[in-house]
């Protein structure tokens, strides 16, 4: 009876050296060869999603807003031939961002001074149409339009990119405003503007025009 419980140990010890030498024989195969591991498949991270950034593009602008049938060379929507700028309120402020083309040009690389006094103008005419809008009020802008301005090109535009306008009532009554604008490129100031602006009456050509 000693003998047969003596064999069935060592039977045992066997069985457990050959699994032990089978796992040994099993790593040693796998040498230089990393052992791959299955991962569970991985799903999309849906705050990696690619989706439209909420721009100035998505948003409606002033011009858009109120004088969507306007031909205005500078800021009309209905004009095709013409720049559609397209103005935002900012806080107290309106700002304006708009790409030349090659024919908006004066040499190459340069935009055209006249284009830059255009964009003033209107950006500037819109800030003081939407100022004393809301110092009425009112629901819609007055029909306002240009009694001055005055633009100093500091130094060349390049036209390469967009450009960037910023504007600012200085002063204002009950139906004009003065505004200070600067247009930008990059992050340089290349040219500024000073103008007054005048919401006009019944009988003018103007009136009504949005």
């Amino acid at each position: 009876m000693t003998q047969r419980c003596a064999d069935a140990r060592q039977n045992l010890r066997t069985a457990e050296d050959q699994e032990r030498k089978k796992d040994e024989d099993q790593d040693d195969g796998d040498v230089g060869h990393p052992r791959i591991v299955a991962q569970p498949p991985r799903l999309p991270a849906m705050d990696r999603v690619d989706r439209p950034t909420p721009g100035p593009e998505a948003a409606v602008s002033l011009q858009e807003r109120y004088a969507a049938h306007t031909i205005c060379f500078g800021c009309g929507p209905a004009n095709e031939q013409g720049l559609h700028i397209r103005s935002f309120a900012d806080g107290d402020e309106c700002v304006c961002d708009w790409t030349p083309a090659p024919h908006h040009e004066a040499f190459p690389g340069m935009l055209n001074g006249g284009i830059i006094g255009t964009l003033m103008d209107c950006h500037s005419n819109w800030t003081a149409a939407h100022h004393l809008m809301q110092q009425a009020g009112a629901e819609h802008p007055p029909t306002t339009v240009t009694a001055d301005f005055h633009v100093r090109l500091l130094k060349p535009t390049p036209s390469g990119g967009p450009v960037h306008l910023r504007a600012r009532v200085a002063e204002s009554t009950d139906d004009r405003a003065t505004i200070e604008t600067t247009l930008s490129s990059g992050a340089v100031v290349t040219a500024t503007c000073r103008g007054t602006f005048v919401a006009v009456r019944p009988g003018h050509p103007a009136y009504h025009r949005w």
